[in-house]
Order: C-alpha cells, then structure tokens, then sequence
C-alpha cells in the first residue's frame, strides 16, 4: 500500500530512534531515518526504515531480548551485509531497522538516496509517482521491489555520481 506522504512520519522516526538509543548504546555509533518516509512530500509504504551502524555486527545480537521488547524481531531476507529487525503494528510492518558496518556506512545506497531525493524533490516527485502506479496496477507485494528496480539503480547511480562514487547494484541480497 502506498500512501501520500505524512508529516508525521519523521516524529514517528525520532520517537523510535529516541527508544532505541539506550538499548543499543555501546554498540551502534548512529542512528538514522531512512527509506521513502524520510523523503519530504514522498508518497510510500508506511513503514518507517532505520538504519543503524555499528564497529561490528556480532554485538547487535547481544541486544536482541531488549529490541524485542520493543516490539524488534530479527528477520533474515537474504541480505548477508546487514542485520535486520522487524517491528509490527498489529498486523501491518511499521519499522524496519537496518544495522550496518560502520566502514560501510558513508556509502550506503539507502543513505545516499535518501539525500539525493531530498535535494532533487521532482526526482523524489516522480518516484513516488511511479510507485502509486505500480500499486495500481495491481503489482504484487513480493514482485514490488523487483517492479522498481529500474528506477532505484538510476537514481541511486545519480546519488552515487554526485558523492563522487562508482555505481553499484542496488539490491544487496546475499549470493
């Protein structure tokens, strides 16, 4: 489901940052609102996305009973460069919560769209567009991040231009 966006989406972001920073205090050295809602008049899916980093992923794990209790559940999706939490609000996904290396993240594609969108707001326009299209049309959840790939590795190509980086794949998932 893509939605207009909500101005209360970077509130819902900092509250959530806001709880997660003493549970994952001593292990992760940033914390920050990533993904379509983190985008200023983008529409999206509902979910906030986070992304944390840390020295080393291994010590996250050590913090999984209390990122349970709020409402944090380990998720594998194949990407073998992260962890990943899941948070649900009843039956729906409300937050994603990426933790990432520290060495990698200065150039994570995640982040550098993000800013690119936020300083290419027609891009952003148009992006947001398409993704209303895709739900339209009658796109499948599971088929929805394969639908936008095209647009996503353009984009982020920009992004990465503009930082002064090589283009990379866009989706990370695991060989």
């Amino acid at each position: 489901m893509i939605v207009d966006y909500d101005p209360g989406w970077p509130g819902q972001a900092a509250a959530a940052i806001a709880e997660l920073r003493p549970v994952l205090a001593g292990v992760v050295t940033e914390i920050e609102h990533i993904g379509s809602t983190s985008v200023p008049g983008m529409a999206a899916k509902p979910t906030i996305d986070l992304m944390a980093a840390a020295p080393r992923l291994e010590p996250v794990g050590s913090r999984a009973g209390k990122l349970a209790e709020l409402g944090y559940r380990p998720h594998d999706n194949g990407m073998t460069d992260r962890l990943l939490y899941v948070r649900f609000d009843g039956p729906a996904r409300s937050h994603l919560l990426h933790v990432v290396t520290a060495d990698s993240w200065p150039t994570r594609n995640q982040r550098l769209l993000r800013d690119y969108l936020r300083r290419h707001p027609s891009e952003a326009e148009r992006y947001g567009r398409f993704k209303k299209e895709l739900a339209a049309a009658g796109v499948h959840p599971g088929d929805y991040a394969a639908a936008k790939t095209a647009l996503v590795q353009e984009l982020t190509d920009r992004a990465r231009a503009e930082a002064g980086l090589a283009p990379v794949p866009v989706w990370e998932k695991g060989a």
